[in-house]
Parts: C-alpha cells; sequence; structure tokens
C-alpha cells in the first residue's frame, strides 16, 4: 500500500487562543483525514530550541541544573536555550554556550535536527556538538540560577540511563553524541 505524504488536512477556519513573546496557542476547525470535521489546538513556537554538547579532547563535557518551572522539578541538561526564528541556530548556540558554561568552541558541528512533541506544536530545534574549546567566565542570564558541572561525558550518558536526565533535547544530543563516538565518527 503507498501512502501519500501530502497534506490530508483541511483547516476550516482558525483563532488564536493565547499569544505572548515566547508561543502562540490557536484552535482550527477542521476536516481530519477520514473527512469527518474535528478541532486542533496548536502551540506554535517564536523561537527555535537549541542543544550544545561542549566536548573536551579528554570526553569531558558540562552540564547545566536549574529548576523547571511547568515540571516544577530540578533538572540537569546540556546548555540550552531559545533564539529567535530568522537568526542563525549556530549564533544561538554560541550564545548560550558562552552565557552559561563560560565556553566558547572553535569547531561547531550541526549533529540533529528534530521537533517536539509535534502531535501538538511546531517547535522545531538543532543539536549541536562543540569541540576545541576555550574556558572563560559565564555570565547566565540573570532570570536564571544555573549550577554548571563539568564531568566526564560517559558519567553524563549513565545520568541518562539512571533516568537523572530526563530532559528529551538533553537525551537526544547525549545518545547521538554516544553513537559518533562508539563509531570514531569524532
Amino acid at each position: 500500500m503507498i501512502v501519500s505524504t501530502d497534506n490530508p488536512w483541511q483547516k476550516i477556519d482558525e483563532e488564536v487562543k493565547y499569544d505572548n513573546s515566547w508561543i502562540k496557542v490557536t484552535h482550527s476547525n477542521v476536516i481530519n483525514p477520514a473527512g469527518a470535521k474535528g478541532i486542533y489546538g496548536s502551540v506554535h513556537f517564536k523561537n527555535w530550541a537549541i542543544g550544545i554538547i561542549p566536548l573536551d579532547k579528554n570526553l569531558n563535557t558540562w552540564i547545566v541544573g536549574q529548576y523547571r518551572y511547568p515540571i516544577q522539578q530540578y533538572s540537569w541538561e546540556i546548555p540550552e536555550g531559545g533564539g529567535p526564528i530568522g537568526v542563525s541556530t549556530i549564533e544561538t548556540a554560541k550564545r548560550e554556550l558562552s552565557e552559561e558554561c563560560g565556553l566558547k568552541a572553535k569547531k561547531w558541528t550541526r549533529i540533529q535536527t528534530f521537533h517536539l512533541s509535534n502531535s501538538v506544536s511546531d517547535e522545531y530545534g538543532e543539536i549541536f556538538l562543540a569541540q576545541d574549546l576555550e574556558e572563560f567566565e559565564n555570565h547566565p542570564d540573570p532570570e536564571e540560577e544555573l549550577v554548571i558541572k563539568k564531568l566526564s561525558f560517559e558519567e553524563v550518558f549513565q545520568m541518562v540511563c539512571k533516568g537523572e536526565i530526563t530532559d528529551s533535547i538533553s537525551i537526544m544530543g547525549i545518545y547521538k553524541v554516544r553513537f559518533l563516538i562508539e563509531n570514531n565518527l569524532i
């Protein structure tokens, strides 16, 4: 059976239900792929999601700890953040790594693109591997209270395996770097 990759959804109308500096929530009346009328709620993000895995020559990396309000718990993550759509993702990655970890990298590689929760949102992101690192004093966003740890990459991978890192961008990036290391691709 051949399945079409064309959009089978038809939008009848759409209404903005909520809009702020970061997201817009819409309610759409639709005709679904089965031909029936239905509704669809979507969250539209106004920023790219960017993750960075800094990796030094000894296979050490940096993780960031902070309290995440939406999940009401503390979270260990790779350095990450958002950048305005239309601004280069690599420039956002460089800014985030500098602000959060006090690192600059001479070598940057985009290792993954992704969509988060694509059943309800259009959030798009990219993960970068940052290498050939230089350390200096970090200058975090004043609204963030961050704890920075430098650990071996293997320790961070084990944190994922033990469920100590639950952030999806972090898990995706850490597994991708593990694959690259195991296959001698970095």
